[in-house]
This record gives structure tokens, C-alpha cells and sequence, in this order.
């Protein structure tokens, strides 16, 4: 089973860079988003003797500098044992939305063929989780989200979806559009043999006209603020170990917190 998975060059939110007030995109790093290893994992679980090669389109800018960041991050895909990786590098892609990035991972799976498409139930950095249903519609795909287990019996996928109140056990017959959450399974950590050897596998680089594909308008994006959470400071100094306790009960009680 030929399979595309979807690897996000995502700004990694545990070191993000913030000056007056604002997120400075351009200097936060980038990091493979969290639970696209897992939908790695799982592709190389399901595609047996054919090929498994990850798709990664670049919205975080500068462009130069981010597109040899990104291509170091497909090298750690490649050494998790995918055999090619496709990067969409392109000006007309920085900032952009959901729609316009599926339409570039569409034209990619389209170029290149697949069976199978495989995607984290979301990012790291936006987590909108629109990606993976708009490149189901923009392929014509069936598409099942949420799911923690897949098993491939006679050319069909048995899928095993996380529900808010309960597990749905769903069936569709490839080529289909899957995003996992990160209970499908345990990533592996990359041997040294492995990390050398994904040296020599390609990683290809297209822009939009590569594919076929123009700029679209979008919005602009102006910044980003981080949340700021900020102490109440209460300090109980006074009184006996029993009188503070009532103290802090009642600050909790005032609070809503019990």
C-alpha cells in the first residue's frame, strides 16, 4: 500500500520567542509536529513492500532560512524509515491558511500517488485540525479522523475512532484520507545506522508552479499574542495551621476552584 503522510514543520510552542507583548515566528524553531511520528509509525506498519514518503508543506517564514530547517526535519522522518519526503516550499505559501495549504498537499498526492493518506489529528502551533478533512474533499476521498487503531484485511481499512462518549469501529476502502491521535501507537527512536542512511534519500522541492498551482488571496495575519496567566499572589501568613487552612479554602471557594 502506497502511502503519503502529512509532516508539519511546526513552530515548536515549547520554545516560543515572545518580545512586547507578541510571538516572534521568526526566530521561535521549528519541530516535526508532535504526533505526525505517530502517523509515520503507522504508515510503516501498513505499507508492507510498497512506498511510505511524507509531504511537508513550509508557511513559517523566512523562507531560506526555514527551508533548510525544514528539510533537516524531513531528514528525521526519513530516518523513522520513510523512503522520500516532498517539501513545498514557496513564498505564496508563508502564512498561509488551511485551504490553500491542503490544495498544495493534494497536488502533491495527486503527482505522486497514493493508496493511503496519513495525518495527526492536528498541530502543535494552529491546531484547527482542518488540514487532513479539506485534503479528503480536495482529493475526493473518504476520510476517517480520530482514529487510535488501523488494520488493512483484504484491500479494506478497519479503523477505530476515539469519540467524545464512545469508540466507533468504521470501514473504508482505499484510497481514503486518516488522521490518528497519538494513542495509535509508539513512535521508534532512529538507530544511528538509520540517521546516516536517511542522508542519502531524497527530499524533494517543489513550489507552486511545480505543481500547477498559483497564490491565492488570504488573509493577513498581523501577529500572535501568547496567553498570559497571571498569579493572585495571596500570601496566608497570619494565624494557626487550622485558621490558615479555612483562609485558604475560602480564597479557593471565592476563586470557583472548589
Amino acid at each position: 500500500m502506497k502511502i503519503a503522510v502529512l509532516v508539519k514543520p511546526a513552530l515548536d510552542t515549547s520554545q516560543l520567542r515572545v518580545r512586547e507583548g507578541r510571538v516572534v515566528v521568526e526566530e521561535t524553531p521549528l519541530k516535526i509536529n508532535d504526533i505526525d511520528r505517530n502517523a509515520i509509525e503507522e504508515a510503516l506498519k501498513l505499507k508492507g513492500g510498497d512506498k511510505a514518503y511524507a509531504v511537508s508543506v513550509l508557511k513559517w517564514p523566512p523562507l531560506q532560512r526555514r527551508t533548510q530547517e525544514a528539510e533537516n526535519l524531513l531528514r528525521e522522518a526519513l530516518a523513522m524509515g520513510l523512503d522520500e519526503a516532498y517539501l513545498v516550499t514557496d513564498e505564496g505559501l508563508i502564512n498561509a491558511d488551511q485551504t490553500t495549504t491542503a490544495k498544495a498537499i493534494a497536488a502533491v498526492v495527486k503527482k505522486v500517488g497514493a493508496d493511503l493518506v496519513l495525518a495527526a489529528e492536528a498541530s502543535i502551533d494552529n491546531y484547527t485540525g482542518e488540514v487532513p478533512p479539506r485534503v479528503a474533499a480536495e482529493l475526493g476521498w473518504p476520510l476517517l479522523t480520530y482514529v487510535r487503531e488501523i488494520k488493512a484485511e483484504g484491500g479494506r481499512i478497519i479503523a477505530r475512532r476515539d469519540l467524545e462518549d464512545s469508540v466507533e469501529i468504521a470501514e473504508v476502502q482505499p484510497p481514503a484520507v486518516i488522521s490518528v491521535t497519538r494513542e495509535i501507537n509508539q513512535p521508534r527512536i532512529p538507530t544511528l545506522l538509520a540517521i546516516r542512511a536517511a542522508m542519502k534519500k531524497p527530499v524533494n522541492k517543489l513550489g507552486l508552479a511545480d505543481l500547477g498551482l498559483k497564490p491565492e488571496p488570504r488573509a493577513e495575519l498581523v501577529e500572535y499574542r501568547p496567553v498570559v496567566i497571571q498569579r493572585k499572589r495571596v500570601i496566608i501568613k497570619d494565624g494557626t495551621p487550622e485558621e490558615k487552612a479555612d483562609k485558604l479554602l475560602q480564597y479557593l471557594r471565592q476563586e470557583g476552584v472548589i
